[in-house]
């Protein structure tokens, strides 16, 4: 399985609980130079700009450790791109889901609500 392939159904997972929550999905791998935003959803006037993790069960590091002081820039610059191109003015939030993976399905889920502001 390659790392897009374990990506996409991290992706695909967090998009579908976003949904069970009340959240519309408005856009998915928002991409500038220098940053990308895996998932932006809105619920109310609230979007929610959403950092996917997704690792095999056993990986040498977790997917909370991979949100670096260096990745939160990255993700703040690609949401301040998102936000300047938004025809409406909504707060922000940023959250991040940490899915686990064996034999190409999620074995355990997790997710951080405001996991860091901007």
């Amino acid at each position: 399985m390659t790392t897009r392939e374990i990506g996409n159904i991290g992706e695909d997972y967090t998009a579908a609980y976003l949904e069970k929550q009340g959240c519309e999905i408005v856009c998915r791998n928002f991409c500038i130079r220098g940053g990308e935003l895996d998932i932006v959803a809105k619920k109310g006037d609230v979007l929610h700009i959403v950092e996917v993790k997704t690792r095999k069960a056993g990986a040498l590091t977790g997917g909370e450790e991979a949100i670096t002081p260096v990745k939160i820039s990255r993700i703040i610059k690609a949401a301040n791109a998102y936000l300047a191109k938004a025809d409406e003015e909504l707060s922000c939030v940023f959250d991040v889901a940490v899915v686990e993976l064996r034999g190409g399905k999620v074995t355990d889920f997790k997710y951080i609500q405001r996991a860091f502001t901007a």
